[in-house]
C-alpha cells in the first residue's frame, strides 16, 4: 500500500500541474510536502514505536494514512492546491510511521546475515504497489483530459463548473477507495497475532552479546559513522529515485524523446517501478550469497551509467535507459537500511528513526531538479540523480564499514 500511494504521486503531479498551471518547481511541492513528513515525523515515530511496539505502530500508521487519503476529497472539491499539499503531508505521516515500525521489525525477525535479503523481499511487495499504481492512476486520474490555461479562460460559467467537477471526481474516487482499503488493513493487523518483540531489542544474531557490549558505552546511534553515512545514502537514493519517477511522464512527452501523451506515458511509468519489483525478487535470493555492499556498489554504478546515457541521447535509447534505472534501484533502499543499522544493538530503534528521517531526500532533490528543469531543460536536469548514484557507489565501496 505505501508503495502504491507513493508512486501515485507521479501520476497526480502532471494532473495537478496542468489543473493549477504550475511550473515544474511548483509541481514538485507535491513531493516536498509528501517527503518532508519523513523528516518531521520519523524521530517522534521512533519514540512512539518504543511505547506501543511494532504492531501498534503499524496500526496507527495505517489509520493516519487513511485519514490523509480522506483529505483529498475536500481538496478536490474546493480546487485548493494548498489543501492538496496538506493532504499529502498527513498521508505521508502515516506512511512514515509504517516505515519506522515495519522495516526494523523485519530485520529483527531473523539473523543479521540475511537481514538485507529479508528486507529486500518485503520491499519487493512495496514495488508491486508501485508497479500497479501507474495503471490505476492513469485509468482514473489521467483519463479526463486536462485543459490548458487558455482553454480554461475560454469556458463559460456552466462549462467551467462541469469541467472542475470532472477533474475533482477524477481524484476523489481513487483516494476514497485507498482510504477504505487502508482502514481495512488496519483492522486486519489489529486482529492478527504477530511475534511480539520490544523495539529496544538488539538484532538477533550469533554476536548479539558482543554487539550489546560494544553499544553499552555509546551515547547514541549518531556515534556510528556507517549509520550517518548510510542515512545520507538513503537521503540521496530516495531523492534520486523520486526525482526520476516524478519527471518521467513529462520527459517521455518531450518531442525528442517519445512524444507521448500523458495517458500513454503513464503506462510506461510502470516499467520503471516494475523493474524495481523484479530486481528485488531477484535480489532477495541473490543476496543470500552475495555481500550486500558489493551488490549496492554494482547497482549504483549501473544506475548512474544509465542516467548519463539518458542525458546524452534521445529517442528510444533515452526512453529505455531512464526506465531501466528502476531495475538497479531495486535493492538500494533495503541494502542501505540493513547496512546502516548493522551492529547498532540497543540503538537500532533510534537508528531506524534517523534513517527514515533521511527519506526527506524525496522532498529536497525533486524541487532542486525542478529548478534546473525550468532553467536548463528537463533532460539535462537528470544530472542531479546521476551525482546521487555516484555517492551511493562510495557507500557500497567504503562508507558502509563499521567503525
Amino acid at each position: 500500500m505505501w508503495g502504491f500511494i507513493t508512486c501515485l504521486n507521479d501520476i497526480l503531479i502532471p494532473h495537478l500541474k496542468a489543473v493549477f498551471t504550475l511550473s515544474y518547481a511548483q509541481a514538485m511541492l507535491v513531493q516536498f510536502c509528501f517527503f518532508i513528513a519523513y523528516f518531521v515525523v520519523s524521530v517522534p515515530s521512533g519514540y512512539l514505536v518504543e511505547k506501543i511496539d511494532y504492531k501498534g505502530g503499524i496500526i496507527v500508521g495505517l489509520l493516519v494514512a487513511s485519514l490523509g487519503c480522506l483529505l483529498f476529497y475536500p481538496a478536490a472539491s474546493l480546487q485548493s492546491y494548498p489543501l492538496f499539499l496538506t493532504a499529502f503531508f498527513v498521508l505521508a505521516s502515516g506512511i512514515t510511521l509504517l516505515q519506522v515500525s515495519a522495516n526494523p521489525y523485519v530485520t529483527i525477525l531473523g539473523p543479521t546475515e540475511t537481514a538485507s535479503s529479508r528486507l529486500t523481499m518485503t520491499q519487493a511487495f512495496n514495488s508491486l504497489g508501485t508497479t500497479l499504481a501507474p495503471y490505476f492512476g492513469t485509468l482514473f486520474i489521467l483519463s479526463t483530459a486536462v485543459k490548458s490555461a487558455e482553454e480554461i479562460k475560454a469556458l463559460d460559467t456552466d462549462a467551467l463548473s462541469t469541467y472542475q467537477a470532472a477533474q475533482a471526481v477524477a481524484v476523489q474516487s481513487p483516494y476514497l477507495l485507498l482510504a477504505a482499503v487502508l482502514l481495512g488493513i488496519a483492522v486486519i493487523f489489529a486482529l492478527l497475532k504477530l511475534p511480539k518483540i520490544q523495539a529496544s531489542r538488539p538484532l538477533a544474531d550469533s554476536d548479539s552479546r558482543v554487539t550489546e557490549d560494544l553499544t553499552a558505552d555509546t551515547v547514541s546511534a549518531w556515534s556510528y559513522p556507517h549509520l550517518v553515512l548510510g542515512a545520507l545514502g538513503i537521503f540521496i537514493y530516495v531523492g534520486s529515485e523520486v526525482s526520476i519517477g516524478s519527471f518521467l511522464i513529462s520527459f517521455l512527452g518531450e518531442p525528442s524523446i517519445a512524444h507521448l501523451s500523458e495517458q500513454d506515458a503513464g503506462h510506461y511509468v510502470a516499467f520503471y517501478w516494475g523493474g524495481a519489483m523484479v530486481g528485488r525478487f531477484i535480489g532477495a535470493l541473490a543476496m543470500q550469497k552475495i555481500h550486500p555492499a558489493k551488490a549496492l556498489l554494482f547497482n549504483a554504478f549501473m544506475a548512474m551509467s544509465l542516467v548519463i546515457v539518458t542525458i546524452f541521447s534521445e529517442g528510444e535509447i533515452a526512453k529505455w535507459s531512464i526506465l531501466g534505472v528502476g531495475l538497479f534501484n531495486s535493492i538500494m533502499f533495503p541494502t542501505l537500511f540493513s547496512l546502516a543499522v548493522k551492529n547498532l544493538g540497543r540503538h537500532t530503534g533510534q537508528g531506524s528513526g534517523i534513517i527514515c528521517a533521511a527519506i526527506v531526500g524525496g522532498a529536497i532533490l525533486p524541487p532542486i531538479q525542478g529548478i534546473f528543469a525550468d532553467s536548463i531543460g528537463i533532460q539535462h536536469a537528470f544530472f542531479v540523480p546521476a551525482l546521487g548514484y555516484l555517492y551511493i557507489c562510495y557507500y557500497g565501496w567504503k562508507g558502509h564499514e563499521v567503525k
